[in-house]
């Protein structure tokens, strides 16, 4: 089966109903998503199917076979880093890290649709779940990004 991921076409030998978290982890090495949860619930999984954030670990890759999919090893790079990312650093989001991505690409899909979220839309369009609780400094870096694309 092709895929279309993060602008390239790369081929998988995987059962179709095989979640695409683990095709991505295990079949394609792009440890960047996480697993969290297994049913959708806490977003650590999250990536980008045509564009919307979509929760990989309940999605069997044979339903995005054409679709385009992006990870967060696609979000931005160590030259140029997403507004996101700097944000997220310069209002010291992560604790343990361990929900960012899925949280970060959560994120890059409501600036997409709203460049200028209240905190209602935040609030509402971020259901991940930080254990670490860093849901203000989470909300104040969406802002940082939302002036920083202005």
């Amino acid at each position: 089966m092709l895929l279309n991921l993060n602008a390239k076409t790369v081929e998988v030998d995987v059962d179709p109903q095989m979640p695409l978290l683990w095709v991505l982890r295990d079949e394609l090495n792009l440890t960047g998503t996480k697993f969290g949860c297994g049913i959708a619930a806490c977003g650590a999984c999250t990536v980008h199917v045509n564009g919307q954030a979509t929760r990989s670990c309940v999605t069997p890759v044979g339903s995005v076979a054409n679709a385009q999919i992006k990870t967060i090893e696609s979000l931005g790079s160590a030259e140029k880093p997403h507004a996101l990312q700097l944000a997220w650093v310069s209002e010291q989001v992560p604790q343990c890290g361990y929900c960012q991505s899925g949280m970060l690409m959560a994120a890059a899909d409501l600036l997409a649709r709203k460049p200028k979220p209240t905190d209602e839309e935040i609030d509402e369009a971020i259901s991940n779940i930080c254990r670490c609780g860093t849901y203000q400094r989470a909300k104040a870096a969406i802002h940082r990004a939302a002036g920083a694309s202005a």
